[in-house]
Formats: C-alpha cells, sequence, structure tokens
C-alpha cells in the first residue's frame, strides 16, 4: 500500500511540475518542412496525410522548437497542432539528442512525444530502448514503463519503469533493476544511474555481485562502476567468496584495489578460520589479507567449544608468506574458561604456533596467577601445552583467607593438560612459600620457605598437589605465627584478583595506571624485620559500555595484611 501511494504520489509531482512549466511555454506551430505529396479524406477534414519521396530517399520532415522530426509518412493536425508519424521515424534535437522509433505521435501544444516499436534515444554515450518511449521536452524526461535498457558504453541497466534525463544524464529504474557490466551484476527493486559519472544510487534492497567471487546486500548508497567503489549504509553485508563476511553500519568498498573499510558495530566472520573479529573501524585488503580493527576491538575464536575472546585497543591480522601473524596492542585482556589474561601488547605466529604476551604481563588458570617480564604460550591443536615465562618468573596460588602458596625464578615453564596447570618447573634462584594441608581435617600445618635451583611443582584439580627440589636447597617450616607478615610474601608478590576476567564481558574492563596494582599487592620489605613496604594503591577502573559492574575498592594504605580476593 505504501508502495503505491509512494508510486501516485511521484507521478502527481511530476504533472504538476509538467502543468507548471507547460503553463510558462509558449505554443508554437508546427512547421512542415519537406514533403513529396499530401491527400486529404473525407472521413478525416482536419488531418493532412503526407508521404515522402522514399525512392529518391527523402523523408517529410518536421521542425519545431528546435527540434527536427523525419518519418516516411505522417498525418498532420494543424487545428490541434499534432502529428502521427509512421516508419522511420527520427527526431534530431539540437546536436546530443537522437531518437527513433517505428511509429511517433507528437503534441505541439504540449511539447511532448510518444514513440512506439523499437523505440531509442541517445544521448552522448547513454542509448534508451524500449518498445512505449515517452519523451517530454519541456521536462527533458524520456520515461517507459513496459521494460526498458539503458546502455552508457560500460554498463546495461534494464527494468519495468524507468525515466532519464538526456540534460543530466541522470536514470531512476524501478521493478526487477538489473545493472550489468564485465565486473560486475546488480540486482535492485530502485536504483538511480548517472551513465556520465557512472555512479549507481542504491535507495532500495540491492544484491552486488563482483567477479562471481563477491556479493554485496544492501538497502542504500552508491556504487561507482568506473572505480568499482561503493559506500554503503544501513548495516550493509559483504559476502566474500573464501567464506569471509563484514557488516557495519557504513562499508566502503574498493573491488579494484580489493580492500573494505566498515565503520560502527562491524563484525567480520571468517568461517574457515572459524573466527569473529568486531571493532568500530575495521579495514581488510584482500589482496594482503592484512586486517585492522580499532574502537572496542574484540576477536573471538570459535574453532573449539570453548571460545575466546580478546580485547585490545588495536587488533591485526597479517600474512607472513603462507602463515597468519596476529597482534593486539595496548590494554591486551582475553577470557576463556580455563585461562585468561592480560598485558600491553600480544604476538601470535601460526608459522611457531606461539602467542607472546609483552608489557606487564599476567595469566590466571584457575586459581593460579603467572607472571613475568614476558609470557610465551605453545599452542598444539588448537589447545596450550606449555608456558614459558624466561624471566623474573611469579605464581601465586590462592590458598584461603590473607594465605597464598608462591613460587619465584628466573625462568618458569608450566606443562598444561586438559587446559589445566599439570607441572611446573622453575629454574634458577627458585624460591617458595608453600602452605601444607592435612589430608585428614584439611587444616593448614605451617608455612614451607624454601630456596633451591631447580623446583618442580606437580599439580591436581588446579591446587599444589606436591613439590619436588633439588638435592641442594635450603628450606624450613615455620608454624603460622611465627613469621611476619611481610614474611609470608615472596619479593615482588601482587595478587591481581579484581584484574582476572570471569567472563567474555571482563575483557572490555580497563584498570588505569600500573596493571599490577590492584586491592591486594605487597612488596617484602628490604630488611627482613623492617617496616613492610605499603602496598601499591589500587588503580580506577572504567567501564566501556558492556553492561557489566565494574565497581572496585581501593584497599586502605594502612591496611598491614592482605584482604580475602574480592571473588572468594
Amino acid at each position: 500500500m505504501y508502495k503505491r501511494f509512494r508510486a501516485f504520489a511521484f507521478f502527481c509531482f511530476f504533472v504538476l511540475i509538467a502543468f507548471t512549466q507547460q503553463e510558462n511555454v509558449r505554443t508554437t506551430v508546427i512547421y512542415l518542412e519537406q514533403s513529396h505529396s499530401a491527400v486529404r479524406r473525407e472521413s478525416m477534414p482536419d488531418v493532412q496525410i503526407i508521404f515522402g519521396d522514399l525512392e529518391h530517399g527523402r523523408q517529410v520532415r518536421f521542425r519545431h522548437d528546435g527540434a527536427v522530426m523525419y518519418s516516411d509518412s505522417a498525418h498532420i493536425n494543424n487545428r490541434e497542432n499534432t502529428f502521427n508519424a509512421f516508419g522511420n521515424v527520427r527526431i534530431i534535437e539540437g546536436d546530443s539528442i537522437f531518437i527513433y522509433g517505428d511509429y511517433l505521435f507528437y503534441d505541439g501544444n504540449t511539447r511532448f512525444a510518444r514513440l512506439r516499436q523499437n523505440a531509442r534515444l541517445i544521448s552522448g554515450n547513454a542509448t534508451l530502448t524500449t518498445d512505449l518511449l515517452n519523451y517530454d521536452r519541456n521536462l527533458d524526461l524520456a520515461f517507459f514503463s513496459t521494460g526498458g535498457k539503458l546502455e552508457d558504453g560500460q554498463n546495461t541497466l534494464t527494468s519495468v519503469w524507468g525515466q532519464f534525463s538526456p540534460a543530466t544524464n541522470q536514470a531512476v529504474f524501478r521493478n526487477n533493476v538489473r545493472l550489468k557490466n564485465e565486473n560486475l551484476r546488480m540486482y535492485s527493486d530502485t536504483l538511480r544511474h548517472n551513465t556520465a559519472s557512472g555512479i549507481a544510487d542504491i535507495v532500495g534492497f540491492t544484491h552486488i555481485i563482483h567477479n562471481d567471487e563477491t556479493n554485496i546486500f544492501t538497502t542504500l548508497g552508491w556504487h561507482n562502476t568506473e572505480t568499482e567503489q561503493s559506500m554503503l549504509f544501513n548495516r550493509s553485508l559483504i559476502v566474500h567468496e573464501g567464506g569471509r563476511t563484514i557488516t557495519g553500519d557504513t562499508l566502503f568498498h574498493d573491488a579494484q584495489k580489493q580492500f573494505v573499510e566498515a565503520f560502527s558495530r562491524v563484525e567480520m566472520v571468517d568461517s574457515t578460520q572459524q573466527a569473529t573479529l568486531r571493532g568500530n573501524y575495521v579495514f581488510f585488503n584482500e589482496l594482503t589479507e592484512f586486517g585492522f580493527a580499532s574502537g572496542e576491538a574484540l576477536f573471538i575464536d570459535w574453532s573449539t567449544e570453548d571460545r575466546l575472546y580478546l580485547h585490545a585497543d588495536t587488533l591485526q591480522v597479517s600474512k607472513d608468506s603462507i602463515f597468519d601473524v596476529f597482534r593486539a596492542l595496548h590494554n591486551v585482556r582475553f577470557y576463556r574458561s580455563d585461562l585468561q589474561g592480560a598485558s600491553d601488547s600480544l604476538v601470535y605466529h601460526e608459522r611457531s604456533s606461539t602467542a607472546t604476551m609483552f608489557g606487564q604481563p599476567v595469566v590466571w588458570s584457575g586459581e593460579n596467577q603467572l607472571s613475568g617480564e614476558i609470557i610465551r604460550a605453545y599452542i598444539v591443536d588448537e589447545v596450550i601445552e606449555r608456558i614459558h615465562i624466561p624471566r623474573n618468573a611469579l605464581i601465586v596460588q590462592y590458598v584461603e583467607d590473607e594465605l597464598f602458596n608462591q613460587l619465584s625464578g628466573r625462568e618458569l615453564v608450566a606443562f598444561m593438560r586438559d587446559g589445566e596447570l599439570h607441572r611446573v618447573q622453575i629454574s634458577g634462584n627458585a624460591e617458595t612459600i608453600y602452605f601444607p594441608i592435612n589430608d585428614s581435617d584439611s587444616t593448614i600445618i605451617g608455612i614451607n620457605k624454601t630456596e633451591s635451583s631447580y623446583v618442580n611443582m606437580f599439580f591436581r584439580d588446579q591446587t599444589i598437589e606436591r613439590i619436588v627440589l633439588t638435592t641442594v636447597s635450603t628450606g624450613v617450616m615455620h608454624p603460622l605465627d611465627e613469621l611476619s607478615d611481610d614474611e609470608m610474601f615472596l619479593n615482588g608478590f601482587f595478587w591481581l584478583a579484581e584484574q582476572q576476567p570471569r567472563r567474555p564481558e571482563d575483557v572490555f574492563k580497563r584498570f588505569d595506571n600500573n596493571r599490577h596494582a590492584s586491592s591486594v599487592v605487597r612488596v617484602r620489605s628490604a630488611t627482613m624485620g623492617g617496616a613492610p613496604a605499603a602496598p601499591r594503591q589500587q588503580g580506577a577502573t572504567r567501564e566501556a559500555d558492556h553492561s557489566v559492574d565494574l565497581q572496585q575498592q581501593a584497599t586502605p594504605a594502612g591496611n598491614r595484611r592482605p584482604p580475602p580476593p574480592s571473588n572468594r
């Protein structure tokens, strides 16, 4: 119903324009300039029947307001200032418009022409072909309603209804619209096309196919058939042959240079790699396979049942020969049910199947927290096999209340099994603080403090099962109340329970200042028995509009003992 009303309103608008313009047009007489013979019939007293001299190639010729019209024969009505022309009809208007057909009715009062059968209008590089063509000289507008074709040397445009203005080179086609050229096919219900600029304005549902490789679905935008560039709005969709799709509020696609830029609420899905990239700005080069995302950027890996969610200020994907290289730059946070992490940057190399975290990296596995200068994860069959921390390694495990098992050293290798910590080995200046538990009543026996060159720690169900030291080791078991508060923490100890992502939405949480600042951070004093160092203050948290509660409480500066983690 709405479409019918819109069409009726559109028709009335043009009728009103035509009526207004026709009132301002001075009526002139149609002149008969050339003929061979003429007759009259009693049945048509106002009509003169005119013939041309076809044997000598001379047609009937009329002239009216700068237009010259030819035909093999004609019926002219001088009283009504009209004529009907038959056979090899031609209209020449100036030096730019040429119209052809088998039959013509022309009204000199309204300057309106109706051509039938094999009708054709040529203007510049544009040729409009149809069986029923109407041409309004006042509006400089040709239109049809029974099917037509417009060609401009590069593109062919067809539809059921259409209009074309030789003055502006602008065409409007409706109903079963098809635009074709060497590299493209476009299907639409409404399309505006300029034959001079080659730009097609999309104002209805449209399907574009590039080289049988790329499919575009849109309802609003434009496509330049010369440059093969498109600007698309209203959450358009681009589908590539390899299974990659991209959608967003606004898309810019360059088919020649093979890249796409997407703006606002963008989602790029790669069904082959089983991964999704989101952001408010995404760039992707189809030729080099370089991709870039920023603005709430999020990477989702759904190649396994347990999905990985990774956020950073900027995400990049590129090719190293045939292998992928993935980079996450600044404020990196990721979540998977069995492993979470945070760092300044992260790089993944498909060639070596390694992911390396830089800039205060932290990884959580259950209640175990691993940290160091850099963290490198080795991946086999989409599963992390081991984690390597080459310098300043620290692993912390929550026990209860204010107590934490701790292990530090120069280098750490953690072996994973079924997504959980299985064994951790530390070499070089290894120190441990461990709270052994009585198996019979689950009470803590004491505090075991050791120093060794090499330590092996074994886990079961994400908790420490046993610790194996080298023969050259020192260790003392202390009662719980024998040590001071700061002696219960290794040098550089920190606990970031508040920063650990607990669900996918948490990767968008932001922590200002030092990433290692939280409500539970203690550093042992430089001199044993001296005053303990003040706990670091918690960084402020900002919410990035992801419907998650990000309220945090800072630790009072005078709190000597770390409170329980906020998640327990």
